[in-house]
């Protein structure tokens, strides 16, 4: 709970989304060890201290379950049925446990030679639990049916945003502005259109957190009570119970503080007569709430019973049960709206005193500037609007929140722009065009019997960096600042991968290529052998290179023997791996031909840091592709993540599209853009 409060300040998000303490296996289980008081029916624990202790754990079951509502949101239909019965369970164990305990408790209170002036009320407190317990439990379920409805009508709403936004976006070569405003556009439908955000600013967590609040004021009152009896306690956990009761206190407080927040998520919308009036009638159950009662009361249940009787029988037994349902979900919907109107009354008063203020500001000779705004900032806020997500239609987003979400998407991509890959824009700077692409592999080169893969974007790049730093001659300050930038350009590359590169066939040379990079970069070596190899000391570029390719042949040799006996994915990489270097250092070789005896080390390093910049150059064109189609997630949960993923590789990369934008394109259909071979057989059937 403290994790999920630090991270709604520091994000300003003030409705305090659950990232960490989230509805699953694992939080109920530490949450049934917590409560381990509550449900021991072997100790009495007749003692102030240790009654004290019991309510305060109910008082931190009732903050738990207000804090874990909004989390019931990002599961899929099978994990929250699993869970809501898993916390159903919880809770009327622990609530059975108390009532069991409560006459008990009402009966030895009075044999007690010392006791506070709220010790003959601990059992009236502990039913009061208990009534709020089955009440925060009843909501749960109610939310949960409500969510199953909700996320088809957001998602339908998403889709359409979805294909505006795509319309104003030309996903071959977009600028940086477009790309912006299409980010944006998804923000604010991910942010709006956020299961979390949705359940937040219903009334059922109003409700919710006005009961955390009364838990946590009885709380108070008991633990103000209970102070001067603190060294009264005899139950068998002795002075563990004193520990026990300020850290659930502790609890208590903290974790209320992100319930009574969400109790005035609503402010998040316009307030005005008609938000007022929304909220004012609380008998109108919207049909999202009772929808998914609605369709399995109207469906059928496939019986295998041959009676026509029996199946009647099941069939209105089904639908009496769900009638039923639907009349609970409604009840409870309404109760939810009733408690809801508790902090609505609140902002109500604070408006009235607010505007109260205001004209007597005025009156008392106070003057009165009316701010205007720009008629570019207004149709600005006008058209992200468009893209807002919401239930209700007949309810508007405030402008400060749209502004405040607005502010984020900025200062996501502002702080990524301050992490920009440096070393990577200067290696990309150094060279123009895209030349290389069709240079480090020749049609002259036949293939290996054995190659039965795709070429991918980073093999060749890693490949090729393990040529030039198995150069003996070279300054370790050009290998260092060429493994650095390497290191930054492989991340963006998969990125682009991941992307656009994500099928089947391309999965082996990429896998090959990630697991050589770790080898090449940290241990300098190339599939267990050394490439600062002593030798190389007193060889030339030729011996260097041909050292490699004879290396390569027998590992080919060697890795092809062992498929005979079987395969697996370490032998399938290396193979991979070795028919890249083989084609790359025959490529080198059949280039240079005679000459490659005058060719210095320095020069075939100068050509391959070439080569690999061009490749590079060439894969991140596809970045504003990639970023475009990571604004879009199917997944409803994910959107949040992905669109904020796209913020940062946008911030972080803005700077290379830029530089990449004025660069000739190769005649190839945006489709075939992001594959390598594709560019290759293009750069090699060129015309002279």
């Amino acid at each position: 709970m403290l994790a999920d409060l630090l991270h709604g300040f520091k994000h300003k998000k003030l409705w305090f989304p659950c990232k960490y303490f989230t509805l699953n296996a694992a939080s109920l289980t530490v949450i049934a060890v917590a409560m381990k008081l509550p449900v021991d029916l072997n100790n009495p624990m007749l003692e102030d201290v240790d009654q004290a202790a019991k309510l305060g754990s109910l008082a931190f079951m009732c903050t738990m379950m207000a804090n874990l509502l909004p989390s019931v949101a990002t599961m899929d239909s099978k994990e929250l049925f699993t869970n809501i019965i898993a916390l159903g369970i919880l809770v009327i164990t622990l609530v059975v446990n108390v009532c069991i305990q409560i006459p008990i408790c009402e009966e030895s209170s009075k044999d007690l030679d010392h006791y506070s002036n709220l010790t003959d009320k601990n059992w009236l407190l502990a039913t009061l639990y208990v009534v709020m317990l089955l009440a925060l439990l009843m909501i749960h379920t109610c939310s949960a049916l409500m969510i199953l409805k909700s996320k088809q009508i957001l998602e339908s709403k998403y889709k359409e945003g979805h294909q505006t936004t795509l319309k104003d976006l030309e996903l071959q070569q977009p600028t940086v502005e477009k790309l912006q405003q299409h980010l944006s556009n998804h923000w604010i439908m991910a942010e709006t259109g956020s299961p979390q955000f949705m359940i937040v600013c219903s009334a059922a967590t109003a409700a919710s957190g006005v009961i955390c609040v009364l838990s946590t004021v009885i709380n108070v009152i008991v633990m103000l009570f209970t102070r001067p009896y603190m060294k009264y306690y005899g139950s068998d956990y002795k002075w563990s119970v004193i520990v026990i009761i300020i850290t659930q206190f502790t609890g208590v407080i903290l974790g209320t503080i992100a319930p009574l927040s969400r109790c005035f998520s609503s402010l998040s919308f316009k307030v005005s007569i008609r938000w007022i009036w929304n909220h004012s009638r609380v008998f109108k159950v919207e049909s999202y709430y009772t929808q998914k009662l609605s369709d399995w009361k109207q469906s059928s249940i496939p019986l295998k019973f041959s009676s026509r009787r029996c199946k009647i029988v099941i069939q209105d037994l089904k639908v009496l049960i769900l009638s039923f349902c639907i009349g609970i979900q409604k009840s409870v919907v309404v109760a939810c709206k009733m408690i809801a109107l508790i902090p609505i009354f609140v902002v109500i008063c604070l408006l009235c005193c607010f505007y109260c203020w205001k004209w007597l500001k005025i009156m008392f000779g106070g003057s009165y500037n009316e701010t205007t705004e720009n008629p570019s900032q207004l149709q600005h806020g006008k058209d992200l609007s468009d893209y807002v997500l919401q239930l209700q239609d007949d309810i508007e987003l405030a402008e400060r929140t749209l502004t405040s979400i607005s502010i984020s998407v900025n200062h996501v991509i502002q702080k990524a722009k301050r992490q920009k890959p440096n070393n990577l824009l200067k290696l990309i700077e150094e060279s123009s065009g895209f030349e290389g692409v069709g240079k480090y592999d020749v049609h002259q080169v036949p293939p290996s019997p054995e190659e039965k893969y795709v070429d991918c974007w980073g093999l060749p790049v890693v490949t090729l960096t393990a040529i030039a730093i198995s150069l003996p001659n070279i300054q370790n300050t050009m290998v260092n600042r060429l493994l650095r930038s390497v290191s930054e350009g492989l991340t963006y590359v998969k990125h682009v991968e991941e992307t656009l590169n994500a099928s089947e066939e391309y999965v082996s040379g990429q896998k090959a290529a990630r697991a050589l990079w770790l080898e090449v970069d940290v241990y300098h070596k190339w599939l267990g052998n050394e490439l600062h190899n002593p030798a190389h000391q007193v060889n030339t570029t030729k011996e260097i290179v041909q050292w490699l390719n004879h290396t390569t042949k027998n590992m080919v040799s060697e890795v092809e023997s062992k498929n005979m006996k079987g395969s697996d994915d370490s032998s399938l990489h290396k193979l991979v791996s070795s028919n890249s270097m083989y084609r790359i250092t025959q490529t080198i070789l059949v280039s240079y031909h005679a000459n490659i005896d005058q060719v210095s080390q320095k020069e075939l390093f100068v050509q391959l840091s070439s080569m690999i910049s061009h490749i590079l150059a060439a894969c991140l064109t596809n970045l504003p592709r990639v970023i475009a189609m990571k604004c879009h997630t199917s997944v409803i949960e994910k959107r949040e993540e992905s669109v904020h993923t796209a913020a940062e590789l946008l911030g972080k990369t803005m700077q290379i599209i830029n530089s990449l934008q004025d660069r000739q394109l190769p005649s190839l259909n945006p489709d075939e853009l992001p594959f390598i071979d594709k560019w290759r057989d293009c750069f090699l059937h060129a015309s002279p």
